[in-house]
């Protein structure tokens, strides 16, 4: 039990569904002589508990998740322990070892590295929109700035909501000293590869697989996490906005970047080095980096493409979040490893941040109708994101599905 449980708490930590840990846990009891074992998962904690036979007392094990840190690498190893006991070719002691040895291994990439490719993800996601070198850099340097001032103020105890807001809220106002200053370049793009490397992706994609998955209460705090931070987000950038607004610099909402109606290299490059930087900021394998790049491409090209049917953004955003799903799962299967690993990086180029940032614009002009409805269309997307990725994953299935493993009797 007790290994089941740090097993778990390593997987929910990383990012997996309460479904994945559900079943992982399950697996452990069966391979190691605790069957129908009764597993309760939520984003908080996991508990298990054991009815032995003969009339005696049911034993009860609990274990609390304090800290939630993406860490793909650790996931795909935990897997792999959970897949080798399963599998029978683990002992439980080993396998204690083994998660040990996984607790302390070093990470895929240095501290350092990981905020520089936060950075990155920013500034591809200027690029993406159509920004030149000058916005890619300032979006760089916003999201670098950004980060950091959210650690300084972590170390102090300030709280997630705030860290977000005062990041938007910097992206923001690096937009908004570009339009003031003599520089003729479309600062909007810089906000929304801002915006992109906020909105939580990670968190989006599971609260809807766990939803759809029928784990509701996991699923449904996941969701409202991922309304607060895209809230912090918004309130941030409106913030800014409104002041710029009340000082007459000209922020409007009529000249911002839109997503190119034809497939455009540069952009396409953009998509692949977001999900790319994305990628190595949540430690992912170095092996697993050119097919998320070509997954990020894949993705971007497919989204302009239906786009340039006039297709509505949600839609669109769907059948591009449901192709990913289907072709990362598959990926996944082949390599082993879980599905998140292939997937989420791929789907990180989708997030609506135009649209986000034109919502705030037309709120802060004073068009409150049509800047809500602008930011409902920008959830719309962010959910269509997520469940995309979970059809896909589950048209797969419908397909080929997954190989059980039968296990052999023990020698």
């Amino acid at each position: 039990m007790d290994l089941a449980l740090r097993v778990g708490e390593l997987m929910l930590a990383g990012g997996e569904t309460a479904e994945a840990v559900d079943r992982a846990i399950g697996r452990l009891g069966r391979a190691y002589g605790l069957p129908h074992a009764e597993v309760n998962v939520t984003l908080a904690a996991i508990g298990v508990s054991y009815l032995p036979r003969g009339g005696r007392p049911p034993v009860t094990a609990e274990r609390r998740v304090r800290r939630r840190l993406p860490n793909y690498a650790r996931l795909a190893a935990v897997h792999e322990l959970v897949r080798d006991a399963q599998e029978q070719r683990l002992p439980l002691r080993q396998a204690r070892y083994a998660l040990s040895d996984i607790i302390g291994r070093r990470p895929a990439y240095p501290a350092s590295v990981q905020v520089v490719a936060l950075s990155l993800i920013g500034a591809a996601g200027a690029v993406l929109v159509g920004g030149g070198p000058v916005p890619a850099l300032a979006a760089f340097a916003a999201a670098l700035i950004g980060d950091r001032t959210g650690d300084w103020l972590a170390r102090r105890g300030i709280t997630d909501f705030f860290q977000m807001a005062l990041a938007a809220a910097i992206g923001t106002l690096v937009t908004v000293l570009l339009v003031a200053g003599p520089l003729d370049v479309r600062a909007g793009t810089v906000i929304i590869g801002v915006v992109i490397a906020l909105i939580p992706g990670r968190a989006l994609v599971v609260s809807m697989q766990d939803g759809i998955a029928g784990d509701l209460v996991t699923g449904t705090i996941r969701l409202v996490e991922v309304l607060f931070t895209i809230t912090a987000i918004l309130s941030g950038i409106g913030a800014v906005t409104y002041l710029a607004a009340r000082h007459g610099l000209p922020v409007s909402p009529t000249d911002l970047p839109t997503v190119p109606s034809s497939f455009a290299a540069p952009q396409t490059f953009g998509a692949a080095a977001i999900a790319t930087a994305f990628a190595v900021y949540h430690l992912v394998p170095r092996g697993y980096l050119p097919p998320i790049a070509l997954g990020g491409a894949v993705a971007w090209t497919a989204y302009v493409e239906i786009r340039a049917l006039e297709v509505p953004a949600a839609p669109a955003t769907a059948v591009a979040a449901t192709l990913i799903g289907l072709l990362g799962t598959a990926f996944a299967r082949w390599r082993r490893v879980p599905a998140l690993i292939c997937v989420t990086p791929c789907i990180a180029p989708l997030m609506p941040g135009s649209l986000m940032y034109r919502g705030m614009l037309q709120l802060s002009a004073g068009n409150s109708a049509r800047g809500a409805l602008t930011l409902a269309e920008a959830l719309a997307t962010a959910l269509a994101i997520g469940a995309g990725v979970y059809i896909g994953g589950e048209l797969l299935r419908v397909v080929r599905p997954a190989r059980r493993v039968l296990r052999r009797r023990p020698v």
